[in-house]
């Protein structure tokens, strides 16, 4: 929300994003009433039905949806007035609106906005995280003005470029046979459960990339549950759930102090991707949000070169 922005096209936008009052509400810091009225007082002045209602569940109408379109256009444009103006007074100011999937959410991120927002006070970031299809989707949605995913868009209104690289570590329990033998054919991978992120995660399209150039079909996989975060997966392989693969950037903390689970290395595999900086094809990055995507390919880049000096 920017302060430039009517306050029922928020409350609008939030319930068209969300398909809930309930969930609205929370996401505002609003009574699920306080919602409910502005929407009406919306429809009475518009002379529409915005929303279809059917018990707990709501739709949009037709005129809902045209009216969503405009108010994310309405959204877009006043961030990037709110911008513009307060560039006037020489400070950087106004609402960035960010997306990043969980393990960059988790990991990466926070590092990135800290340093960015220490030295730009009067910035004030919001974030949606998921996984990659669904910032991607935000991003199309013009929900968000850059993300930063763990695999491809898909789309080509979605523009990426790399920033970071990551690698896919397999981890298991600790008690684990694999463990304890420290590394595995990729072939056995077929014969122990194993934990998966669930589908349209960008890890898991890397990960089943990387297996059938091994000639490893997921078919042939012992699929024991999908996850929807990394944090999900680390836990059910310290429970003994089985085995899984994710980000090494995940599990740094855990490795200094000795956690439950190890990493197992699997001959012939190394799995690296890249992290992505993603953002609308057209027109671009603009404002804070182009401020902060230099800021992460810069802080990185200098983090790589430190890296460097310390290991010559």
């Amino acid at each position: 929300m920017t302060s430039l922005e009517n306050f029922r096209l928020v409350v609008f936008r939030a319930v068209a994003e969300q398909l809930s009052f309930r969930k609205a509400a929370e996401e505002l810091y609003l009574t699920q009433p306080a919602v409910s009225l502005q929407i009406k007082a919306l429809e009475e002045d518009l002379g529409v039905q915005l929303f279809d209602r059917a018990g707990s569940r709501i739709s949009l109408t037709p005129a809902g949806s045209a009216l969503r379109e405009y108010a994310q256009r309405v959204h877009a444009l006043l961030i990037e007035a709110e911008q513009r103006v307060t560039a006037f007074s020489g400070e950087h100011a106004g609402h960035l609106a960010l997306g990043a999937s969980t393990t960059i959410a988790q990991y990466v991120l926070p590092r990135l906005l800290g340093s960015f927002c220490s030295e730009r006070p009067r910035v004030q970031p919001s974030l949606i995280s998921g996984n990659t299809e669904h910032i991607v989707a935000a991003i199309l949605q013009q929900q968000i003005a850059l993300g930063l995913i763990e695999g491809p868009a898909h789309s080509r209104d979605v523009r990426t470029e790399p920033f970071l690289m990551d690698e896919l570590v397999l981890i298991a329990p600790a008690a684990h046979e694999w463990a304890e033998r420290g590394s595995i054919e990729a072939g056995e991978l077929t014969a122990a459960p194993l934990l998966m992120r669930e589908r349209g995660s960008g890890s898991r399209r890397v990960l089943e990339l990387a297996l059938e150039r091994h000639h490893i079909k997921r078919a042939a996989l012992r699929i024991a549950m999908d996850l929807d975060s990394t944090e999900a997966i680390k836990s059910a392989v310290e429970a003994g759930l089985g085995a899984g693969f994710i980000s090494r950037w995940a599990i740094s903390k855990d490795l200094r102090t000795g956690k439950s689970f190890k990493i197992v290395a699997v001959e012939g595999l190394r799995i690296h991707r890249e992290f992505l900086i993603a953002f609308a094809t057209s027109p671009g990055p603009q404002g804070l949000a182009q401020e902060f995507r230099r800021h992460v390919l810069t802080a990185v880049q200098s983090g790589a070169k430190r890296e460097k000096s310390q290991g010559d």
